[in-house]
């Protein structure tokens, strides 16, 4: 056995064990009740920041986030384009930990599952990607769910909006800046630690909270740090993988997100099921052609195909 075939396999694993950590932090995040969602946030970015710094210095990568220090030394109108891509991360993982503990979790996951194609449709108008028929046929096919909503209900949930559309602009942010890596997330959670900070400290300090629920002093702390550890899986199948095997893998997450939402108690209402069957036939167009292209480009050439989908960071 070659070392790319070992190493396409732990990424595989990798990849998967990434996925299920994130569908298992979704169901667990119930347990932090009373915990509002902006306390599960502020924890899980206290938390997340020095294993974030230890990982880097592990991996000897400390370059990275170094540099991105003497860029905004040289440049300091970069520390703005930070802080705003800080803000959308925040975002992201806020509404992540929001979702569960408000009866939202479903919408959250639908979102997830939009997602890929609105960046395939990003890749195809702002950077030019090429777009094969399948995807045009998953990118329709979505179209015609999210038409339907809104015909029924008047619009989308703001829910799936943040993360469907929320995440985009964070990608694109960053390519726009150049910190699309671990050095530069290290300095996004850098810009909002401090408000993090002061957050735990306002929904603690008064010891609420913990009479509520004495396990959270232990809870809240392990799950996040259990979620620090999801995202370093993510990032290790990110090197072990080609990004087209990695980018199939990913929808892994959102299923397993609606299994999550179902198991805490989450239903779809019956005016929902035609939304989410052209979602989940648009991502499996998705999956399907990718699958095929990747294994004929395999047989052609023994590499893999390109891709320019980005992969959340949940």
């Amino acid at each position: 056995m070659t070392s790319a075939t070992n190493s396409h396999g732990r990424g595989v694993l990798v990849s998967v064990g990434s996925s299920v950590a994130f569908g298992l932090i979704y169901f667990l995040t119930p347990l932090l009740a009373p915990m509002p969602g902006e306390a599960v946030w502020a924890v899980r970015t206290v938390v997340s920041l020095p294993f974030i710094a230890a990982v880097l210095l592990a991996l000897h990568r400390w370059g990275l986030a170094a540099e991105v220090a003497r860029r905004i030394r040289r440049t300091p109108l970069l520390a703005l384009g930070i802080i705003a891509s800080g803000m959308l991360l925040a975002l992201q993982l806020w509404i992540f930990s929001w979702a569960p503990l408000n009866g939202r979790a479903m919408q959250v996951a639908l979102g997830y599952f939009l997602l890929p194609l609105v960046l395939v449709l990003v890749g195809r108008f702002l950077y030019g990607d090429r777009m094969v028929w399948w995807q045009w046929i998953a990118a329709a096919v979505a179209a015609v769910g999210v038409v339907f909503e809104i015909v029924r209900v008047g619009g989308i949930s703001w829910e799936t909006l943040v993360v469907a559309l929320g995440y985009p602009v964070y990608f694109v942010l960053r390519r726009a800046l150049g910190t699309g890596h671990l050095g530069g997330m290290f300095w996004e959670m850098a810009v909002m630690f401090p408000l993090a900070v002061a957050v735990v400290w306002l929904n603690f300090s008064s010891g609420s909270l913990l009479d509520a629920n004495p396990a959270l002093w232990w809870a809240a702390p392990s799950i996040s740090l259990f979620a620090a550890f999801a995202l370093l899986l993510y990032l290790l199948a990110s090197r072990y993988l080609s990004m087209s095997v990695f980018g199939l893998l990913s929808y892994l997450e959102p299923a397993l997100l609606v299994v999550a939402a179902v198991l805490i108690g989450e239903r779809i209402a019956p005016g929902e099921w035609f939304t989410y069957g052209a979602i989940w036939t648009a991502v499996l167009i998705l999956v399907v052609g990718g699958t095929v292209g990747l294994t004929r480009s395999r047989r052609a050439t023994g590499e893999p195909p390109p891709t320019t989908q980005p992969i959340p960071l949940a």
